[in-house]
């Protein structure tokens, strides 16, 4: 998730955004993140998306255990955490700038015994992607990524290379502008994409993706 630094305003609705802690119960067990909205912004602290897509996972329509999983702009990090807590091995990453406060959070929130299934990592989309192993994970996640036009290219990008044709896609977004709808249409080039969740009360729908097979030669 970009970090964009904060600029003071009064809005009831954002005041949950100015609170240094928030916390969550998740596979049954109470997580505590720390946020830091005036130094870093967007990043920096927990969005509804995330929390739908933890719900989701929760519900267990997806396996995860022992999956190797990938979380995209994870910024405080509780969609990786969660996946960690429920039984996959994830790789948390974000921009450089925001490592600090997400390597703080895992270490706050992951018990020893699962320390290894939770390792952060710097990523920044497009960027160094070599680090990774082509097609290398079972499991990618993304909450409320897709919001900055500027930084889809290189999304796409990066989804490309972490994905194989088996890898599954997870995307919980609130579609705010006609860029995110386009976004969502130009990853259909590359990948199947479908709706299949819904959260009416928060305005947040969660896409999963493939990465289609490449075209047979006749």
């Amino acid at each position: 998730m970009a970090l964009v630094p904060y600029v003071g305003n009064s809005l009831p609705l954002l005041a949950k955004l100015h609170n240094s802690t928030s916390q969550f119960h998740f596979a049954k067990r109470d997580i505590r993140l720390s946020q830091d909205w005036k130094t870093h912004g967007v990043a920096a602290v927990v969005w509804d998306a995330a929390v739908v897509l933890c719900v989701y996972l929760e519900m267990g329509l997806v396996e995860l255990r022992g999956k190797k999983a990938i979380e995209l702009g994870a910024g405080t990090g509780l969609v990786g955490i969660v996946a960690a807590l429920l039984g996959a091995r994830v790789t948390i990453t974000d921009r450089k700038q925001a490592l600090d406060l997400l390597a703080l959070n895992v270490k706050a929130n992951v018990p020893t015994h699962l320390e290894r299934s939770a390792v952060v990592s710097e990523l920044s989309w497009g960027e160094g992607l070599d680090s990774f192993p082509a097609g290398g994970f079972e499991l990618v996640l993304g909450a409320d990524i897709i919001y900055l036009e500027d930084t889809f290219a290189q999304l796409l990008q990066t989804l490309d290379h972490l994905c194989s044709d088996t890898t599954l896609v997870l995307l919980a977004c609130k579609i705010r502008y006609k860029r995110d709808t386009n976004f969502l249409r130009n990853l259909q080039h590359h990948f199947t994409v479908e709706e299949v969740h819904y959260d009416a009360e928060r305005d947040i729908r969660i896409y999963k993706a493939r990465k289609l097979l490449p075209p047979k030669d006749l």
